[in-house]
């Protein structure tokens, strides 16, 4: 092991330890037996208590092999602390040109705060690295789902410039549906955005959440029946404090995920109001989520196998817009099999 930096700093100082020890006892004991000739002559013989030649072959023979031990423990110590630390400057190195993979040996647990030390480097490139895949990740699931309506735009628009299309009222809302659909896009990413950095506003206030609802479920039922679908309500009636606007946002999302997975049957909308709690429960007949799927349920852009065969269109932003808005309520949303078979979601937060 070469002595530079912390390593030399410790044997030096472990060196200087035994050879201080040493000198202290060896200036100690003259600095005694002096006291004692000159205060109590009568008690000691001057003669008989000076080291003879072999006393002082033996002492510096003892000094010497003293600092050899004290060299070779220091040796040894600064080995064991700079493995974790060098692996934890050799991380970092290897981080801050591009490698995320870069994790640091902790060494010997006996040494606490070093071992830690890689620890908590190893936590930090660990959320490094998945916030780095979760961006990649995103930026390509954007660009996924910006890129089908931009390409049906630019496919409407360049037909409309060039004739190939009448310009007529079924183009138009045709366009218009895309530029609508890019919208809900655009508001999906912003609020799950907002959420995740904490910055999502609300305006809290009290409200009446059952003719919230209604009201929603009104807009939404011809959809709904259009899937062969039918909303049945079982409100509370009484005022709860939330931002009705988010509220609503929550449901809506709630709602097209049904119409858009669920057979056809009803859909239970349900409110309840439990020990300072509100909560909104949305329940279908089927066939309900897979158990491999039921973890990811709630992260965006993320998409069960059976829905990306099938076809089914969706950003994979809803679930996760609703889980922003609980969050940014103060509470949660939760996901259970129905007793129908179906899936059971649950929006709670204080009231």
């Amino acid at each position: 092991m070469k002595l530079v930096g912390l390593s030399r700093q410790i044997v030096l100082s472990m060196a200087a330890i035994a050879l201080g020890v040493t000198l202290l006892v060896v200036l100690t004991s003259y600095a005694f037996y002096y006291v004692a000739f000159t205060y109590w002559p009568e008690q000691f013989d001057p003669a008989a208590s000076m080291p003879n030649g072999a006393e002082w072959v033996w002492l510096i023979a003892t000094t010497l092999a003293g600092l050899v031990i004290a060299i070779g423990v220091a040796v040894n110590l600064a080995r064991r602390i700079l493995v974790p630390l060098n692996s934890v400057a050799d991380g970092i190195r290897r981080v801050a040109k591009g490698d995320l993979g870069a994790r640091a040996i902790a060494g010997d647990r006996s040494l606490g705060e070093a071992a830690l030390l890689a620890d908590d480097f190893n936590a930090l490139a660990d959320e490094l690295q998945r916030v780095t895949e979760e961006q990649r990740f995103w930026n390509a699931a954007i660009a996924h789902e910006l890129r089908t309506p931009v390409t049906i735009l630019r496919g409407r628009l360049q037909g409309l410039a060039e004739g190939v299309f009448p310009p007529d009222e079924a183009q138009f809302r045709s366009l218009l549906t895309q530029v609508e659909g890019l919208a809900r896009l655009i508001e999906d990413l912003r609020v799950v955005s907002l959420a995740e950095s904490r910055h999502l506003d609300l305006q809290i206030q009290e409200t009446d959440l059952s003719a919230e609802i209604a009201a929603v479920v009104d807009v939404f039922r011809s959809s709904l029946q259009s899937a062969g679908q039918q909303p049945v309500l079982d409100l509370d009636e009484r005022h709860v404090r939330c931002d009705a606007v988010r509220i609503r946002q929550a449901l809506l999302a709630l709602l097209e995920n049904a119409r858009q997975h669920a057979a056809p049957g009803s859909i239970n909308i349900r409110t309840r109001l439990d020990n300072g709690w509100c909560h909104l429960i949305v329940e279908d007949e089927g066939p309900g989520i897979p158990d491999a799927f039921a973890p990811h349920l709630f992260k965006a852009f993320r998409r069960a196998a059976s829905t990306r065969s099938t076809g089914r269109k969706g950003s994979g932003l809803g679930l996760a817009v609703v889980s922003a808005i609980a969050q940014a309520h103060g509470g949660q949303v939760g996901y259970a099999p129905s007793p129908k078979g179906g899936a059971q979601f649950k929006l709670s937060w204080p009231s």
